[in-house]
């Protein structure tokens, strides 16, 4: 059984701890190799255009494909199938009635950490944007004259994150949580060679990879967290952790404004290798899901992770313990059959929506600030003073969330993102020429679009789903947001829709207002009930208390 608990040492080891160790290791070599070409280029202003491939990049490639295969090896749990199979009847109601603790505390702080780092990565596409466009001669609103659009860069990451955010859900849901988030951390580092990459096609791979691994990590974090978090604390510390999309804009924005102008946007892929393996050397401190544990038989396994809680299970008959999911099927296609149907609809429309705003509009940010008469620097610093203002507001909706209605608070908060956006439809011509006007717009879309997207749909979506189906729902509804960005990406990649200011706040505020409608109509309440009682409501069972 892997990965389990060290009762004596406090740690967590794998089932095949040398296979993984040694695969993060040929991993984290191969990517290195690549720095030599990105330094040596320094004279060129960092410009690789045109430059050959050479031995140590070759090796590079090879060491990270090995690797990443003898690290996936060393995390796959050995599992017996008729352990798989014998669903445990236990009780995890005393999961959720311990009281917070540290455990609890230094999970929810590396969980942060590992969102922050996810979260960084498809922001970093607005960044690199202009530069790579100005290294490629690609067409953008910066160079008309172009031949091959820009935007196709962040379309391949974005694709990559539809697919990544259904594979990472079905995994979670086959080999656990953890794993699962182990494995996008292996794939953080190795794609973040993308900025070592000398021609824009190895670039679109690359951009591909890197959103495929990111896609899952956010659903499936905020899975772990609310299998973990007893139930009266669980949703306002979820939307405080998740208080990140804003960080993360701030981040990199500053990073950006700092290292951009002497390392160019390549700089801004690189530095990805690093936070990778912060997040795998943080990772002893990230348990397997208990729920999970249970839901898989692996009943031994749980107890050890429960002790770390605090908490203690209790064995129950099996037509209580069966109550609630008794029904459900582990199946993706169990999203859309009664009774999770209507609710999939709903909230996957405001993923949607939420998506096209994220990769529709604030894609486009940085470039149309650009084109407005702002250099690089007071673009990004634009930006990330604006970022840093959107960030008290998680404070608000986390308070909202968790004493007012989750329910309510996902529908305020799309009702504001949709009226900032309207302004820039509104106020087109003079909108750029007001500072204090811009200023508040952007604020209030990124506040929307951070609340949205990193705290109120992954927390109130690994709270509908029950834990058969948490994993492929929280992947669903994440891969939602990235289809919206896909649609997006891909009006403008055909022409449909110019990444101009107002084309791109209508591409979000239109499908945006048919989202509150039916999100209004379809949602339920969450705010401090149980899991299983969640779930009880919708299939219509009687939870045993």
């Amino acid at each position: 059984m892997a990965p389990q608990r060290n009762l004596s040492s406090g740690r967590i080891v794998f089932s095949r701890p040398l296979a993984f160790w040694l695969g993060t290791i040929a991993l984290s070599v191969g990517t290195f190799l690549h720095i030599p070409m990105f330094v040596h280029a320094a004279h060129m202003g960092y410009q690789l255009v045109g430059m050959p491939i050479d031995g140590w990049m070759i090796l590079g490639m090879i060491l990270i494909v090995v690797g990443l295969g003898m690290a996936v090896y060393g995390l796959v749990p050995k599992t017996d199938p008729e352990v798989r199979a014998r669903l445990a009847h236990i009780r995890v109601k005393a999961l959720d009635d311990v009281p917070l603790g540290r455990t609890h505390i230094v999970l929810l702080t590396v969980l942060a950490i590992a969102i922050l780092i996810d979260i960084m990565k498809p922001t970093t596409l607005g960044f690199v944007v202009p530069g790579m466009a100005k290294e490629y001669g690609l067409k953008s609103p910066l160079n008309p004259d172009g031949k091959i659009p820009v935007a196709l860069l962040p379309l391949s990451g974005i694709t990559g994150t539809v697919l990544g955010s259904f594979i990472w859900g079905w995994m979670a849901d086959w080999i656990g949580r953890r794993p699962t988030i182990l494995l996008a951390a292996l794939l953080f580092i190795a794609t973040s060679i993308c900025g070592a990459m000398p021609t824009f096609s190895l670039n679109l791979l690359m951009c591909f990879l890197m959103g495929l691994s990111v896609g899952g990590m956010l659903p499936i974090a905020y899975a772990l967290t609310a299998e973990t978090i007893p139930a009266r604390h669980r949703g306002l510390l979820m939307i405080l952790m998740g208080g990140d999309l804003s960080l993360a804009y701030f981040v990199t924005s500053a990073l950006s404004a700092w290292l951009q102008p002497e390392f160019g946007w390549r700089i801004l892929w690189l530095i990805g290798a690093p936070t990778g393996l912060l997040l795998i050397l943080i990772s002893r401190w990230i348990p397997e899901s208990p729920r999970f544990l249970l839901a898989t038989g692996r009943t031994e396994e749980a107890k050890q992770i429960m002790d770390r809680f605090g908490a203690s299970i209790v064995e129950v008959s099996k037509d209580e313990a069966l109550a609630v999911e008794q029904r459900i099927q582990g199946r993706f296609s169990q999203l859309f059959k009664k009774p999770f149907i209507g609710l999939s609809v709903g909230l996957g429309l405001y993923a949607v929506a939420f998506g096209l705003v994220q990769f529709g509009f604030l894609l486009w940010l940085p470039t149309n600030l650009r084109v407005a008469g702002f250099d690089v620097a007071a673009a990004d610093s634009l930006i990330a003073r604006a970022s840093l203002l959107g960030f008290p507001v998680t404070f608000i909706s986390a308070f909202l969330y968790a004493f007012w209605s989750s329910k309510k608070t996902l529908l305020l908060f799309a009702m504001l993102t949709c009226a900032a956006l309207l302004g820039f439809v509104f106020f087109e011509g003079t909108v750029t020429q007001n500072t204090l006007l811009i200023y508040g717009l952007i604020v209030l879309i990124i506040m929307g679009v951070s609340t949205a997207t990193t705290d109120l749909m992954p927390t109130y979506a690994a709270e509908v789903y029950p834990t058969s189906l948490r994993g492929r729902g929280s992947g669903f509804i994440a891969g939602a947001s990235k289809v919206g960005g896909v649609l997006g990406i891909g009006l403008v990649v055909a022409g449909i829709t110019p990444p101009t200011f107002t084309g791109a706040a209508l591409l979000g505020a239109i499908p945006l207002l048919l989202a509150l409608v039916v999100l209004a109509i379809r949602g339920i309440e969450t705010r401090r009930r149980r899991l299983e009682e969640i779930t009880a409501e919708q299939v219509g069972a009687d939870l045993v208390s």
